[in-house]
């Protein structure tokens, strides 16, 4: 259970309110609007209340306060996006920023600089948490993508206000807490990416939890290799043979099914367009790196998908970002959209990567839920407490 916007009495009260629009820019201009997006309903939602919106985030890794890292670029982008006025205080904790709140009216919306300007947000330090406590009333984190980070305006601020989740925040909570805790089965996960040692958590929670483990990516290698496939020039890490294995004796032990490819599409060069051929997994040759799945491995992952009731969804299958190493990806995203389309099938994904392979096939808005956190979602995923999300809970 977590407190929400619903408990939250919003009226004449200066909200402070962590969003993330730590996000692509281009020439001084927000490249992707997503994001904010995602939080103008909250935004909206305070404002129509009768709420003073005080917005809060980072941008970067800046050391200090750095011009072109500044929220000032920000305001016009969230005006935009809310078609209403936002202000922009050229500070986040004293006189500057007092001053900005003192002059806000109720429904007003209000930008602050970047938390990161100073060394307090990453520390979580209390004297700093106690100044931006100083500008508010209630504390609401619509900012999932950061509830992994224990920084003073993620989780800091819950210990000197009352604390409650946004809307996006809490569509993101609820969409994850179904799948992995309560999900309507049987489940299956697609784990994707470049390498094993990076997933080892997420795969060991996961397949406790999931009843069929699909495997792609340069991931897919390192089993195939520790099966005693030869995968040429292919991304593997060898040195973890003895680490797949032992996944896949557990999974068989626990009866849970984990579906490797038994095809690929192979070349000797990493670039977009390179001459390609489709081959068994087991005739790989010497010179060819594996950069795709193969139709037959596409189609057994389709066969998974459409006996299954819920899915979840990390990394991509191949090289997506080049072409034609992107098919795969790209036909498993839509099989699992129309299955979500028809109501056969639920479906969550997450991460940088897999966000940005389900758009390159267009099927984002198809699927039931996709998160725009990469850490956060990860670490979710592998089990383990988010400083973020613990201060929401009802105690």
């Amino acid at each position: 259970m977590f407190r929400t916007l619903d408990e939250a009495d919003v009226k004449g009260k200066r909200v402070l309110v962590r969003v993330d629009l730590n996000v692509p820019m281009d020439n001084g201009k927000v490249a992707d609007l997503t994001r904010i997006e995602r939080v103008a309903p909250t935004i909206r939602e305070i404002a129509d209340r009768g709420g003073k919106v005080i917005l809060m985030s980072h941008f970067g890794r800046p050391k200090g306060p750095d011009p072109t890292q500044s929220l000032k670029l920000f305001a016009p982008a969230i005006a935009g996006v809310l078609k209403r006025p936002v202000a922009f205080a050229e500070d986040c904790i004293g006189e500057k920023a007092a001053a900005a709140v003192n002059a806000m009216r109720p429904g007003d919306i209000l930008c602050l600089e970047n938390t990161r300007f100073h060394r307090g947000e990453e520390r979580n330090d209390p004297a700093f948490v106690a100044a931006l406590a100083a500008l508010g009333d209630i504390f609401v984190n619509d900012a999932f993508s950061v509830a992994h980070r224990a920084h003073a305006s993620v989780a800091g601020l819950a210990n000197k206000l009352p604390t409650y989740a946004g809307r996006t925040m809490q569509d993101e909570l609820q969409a994850l807490t179904k799948v992995l805790e309560t999900p309507t089965r049987p489940l299956a996960a697609i784990v994707g990416g470049a390498k094993v040692s990076t997933k080892l958590d997420l795969l060991g929670n996961l397949l406790a939890k999931v009843d069929s483990l699909v495997i792609g990516g340069g991931m897919a290698n390192t089993f195939l290799a520790a099966l005693g496939y030869s995968v040429g020039t292919s991304l593997c890490e060898h040195e973890l043979a003895l680490t797949a294995r032992d996944i896949m004796a557990k999974a068989k032990a626990s009866g849970r099914e984990i579906v490797l490819p038994v095809d690929a599409v192979v070349a000797k060069e990493f670039r977009a367009g390179a001459p390609s051929r489709v081959v068994a997994v087991d005739s790989v040759g010497r010179d060819e790196m594996i950069l795709d799945i193969g139709p037959r491995s596409i189609e057994h992952v389709c066969s998974v998908l459409a006996r299954v009731k819920t899915l979840v969804w990390n990394g991509p299958f191949g090289a997506f970002e080049l072409e034609p190493f992107d098919i795969g990806t790209i036909e498993v995203a839509e099989a699992a959209a129309e299955l979500t389309a028809a109501g056969k099938l639920v479906t969550v994904a997450g991460g940088g990567d897999t966000v940005a392979a389900l758009n390159a096939a267009g099927v984002t808005d198809r699927f039931t839920y996709v998160s725009t956190a990469g850490g956060a979602f990860l670490e979710w995923l592998e089990g383990k407490a988010l400083p973020g999300v613990e201060v929401l809970r009802v105690k």
